[in-house]
């Protein structure tokens, strides 16, 4: 079995700055200690994009410091409020495709985890998200190579609508292409987002999707609303994936609860 960390969302600042009054990376810092403690065995940590709140060259500065000396090898992948041109000079060892995209594939022993770049730097919408011909191809290259025990997608932009008005409008702008794609290939089996700030179970088609919210702020539960800029100080979270040949099982753990001792019954 495979154990795969999965934090998303994080928007870094740089201080004093902070948002709704939360400093992002105290709450980051906080995460990784607590994940560092519980789950040190985990094969991966995967940073599922918005790495940053504005892709400043500081901001990435930070979170490479607070990244350094943790138990796992770390993926990292942008979103929307991400800038590919920061993040590869403060990354220089990031993981791109041929083309630049901050994409990249690992085979571990039970599954193959395919990372995506959603961003769309010439967005029609601000914020939406895209995978290119390019990337597409890429896709269907990955899957289609993927080992018989298949392949599990990351991505930040997720692939269904959630019914965050606001948020599904920032969404996949085709979106429509990419569904297509990945429902009909019976190597995937499972595919996870970012985005939303919400934790959200989903089915595309025959694939399910899981949405994890993020290290700092949250969503504030409004579906039908229009505004994609609210947030909430709701308890900061990461997922958790356990992968086998078989199954794939999916946990959420909202690490800023107060800590409680646990004691049979």
């Amino acid at each position: 079995m495979s154990k795969i960390l999965v934090m998303t969302d994080l928007h870094l600042t740089e201080p004093p700055e902070t948002i709704i009054g939360l400093d992002p990376g105290a709450r980051l810092a906080e995460g990784l200690a607590h994940a560092a403690r519980h789950h040190p065995d985990a094969d991966r940590l995967i940073l599922t994009g918005d790495l940053t709140h504005h892709g400043r060259a500081a901001q990435y500065t930070r979170l490479a410091a607070l990244l350094a000396d943790l138990p796992w090898p770390v993926t990292l992948m942008i979103g929307n409020h991400d800038q590919r041109g920061p993040f590869r000079a403060a990354f220089p060892k990031a993981a791109v495709d041929a083309d630049g995209h901050v994409q990249s594939i690992i085979d571990l022993p039970d599954i193959r985890l395919i990372c995506l770049d959603t961003v769309d730097e010439e967005a029609r919408v601000a914020h939406s998200g895209r995978l290119c011909p390019a990337r597409m191809d890429w896709l269907q290259a990955a899957l289609d190579t993927a080992p018989d025990h298949g392949a599990i997608v990351f991505m930040h932009h997720p692939p269904v609508d959630t019914g965050f008005t606001g948020m599904d409008d920032i969404g996949l702008s085709n979106q429509a292409e990419i569904r297509a794609a990945m429902q009909a290939h019976p190597r995937l089996r499972h595919v996870f987002a970012g985005h939303v700030h919400r934790t959200i179970s989903a089915s595309m088609g025959r694939v399910p999707v899981a949405i994890f919210k993020g290290t700092c702020h949250q969503m504030p539960m409004c579906l039908g609303e229009a505004d994609h800029s609210l947030s909430v100080d709701e308890p900061a979270a990461y997922g958790i994936i356990i992968a086998g040949p078989s199954d794939v099982v999916v946990h959420s753990e909202d690490f800023t609860l107060p800590h409680q001792a646990t004691q049979s019954f």
